[in-house]
């Protein structure tokens, strides 16, 4: 695929994140999928595969935040095989806190697929939010 259609299937992704709808986000997501949370601070990892992702990541997202988990994308940019995406998030905890991370997700897309996410975000917001 091109750049070109590379960014749009991201906006497009990132279009129904905006709703809560994550549906179009796992569908387009390769088996083989890496995520990687960037650091070297405690919230650092690394989740391999699709199945990783989906159940260890995502089912984590489900449970610690209020559904429908939402984030807009701000600005899309894309190279080749890689789109890298700056987006917030517009969400809340079970116990009402509010958790709007700000995100910078460099993503390789190959085939139409999304194969990795190498995610930058606030991790002291992310280690006030959930660590009592």
């Amino acid at each position: 695929m091109s750049a070109t259609e590379n960014k749009h299937l991201m906006e497009t992704i990132f279009a129904e994140l905006s709703k809560g709808n994550d549906q179009p986000f796992l569908e387009a997501m390769a088996e083989d999928m890496q995520w990687t949370w960037m650091g070297s601070g405690q919230w650092a990892k690394t989740f391999q595969g699709k199945r990783s992702v989906v159940n260890d990541l995502w089912g984590a997202v489900k449970t610690t935040l209020l559904p429908p988990y939402k984030a807009t994308a701000t600005r899309v940019m894309a190279d080749g095989d890689y789109v890298v995406v700056e987006a917030s998030g517009d969400n809340r905890t079970p116990d009402g806190k509010i958790y709007n991370n700000r995100y910078c997700w460099v993503c390789r897309i190959e085939a139409g697929k999304l194969r990795a996410i190498n995610e930058y975000m606030d991790t002291e917001l992310v280690t006030n939010t959930f660590q009592q």
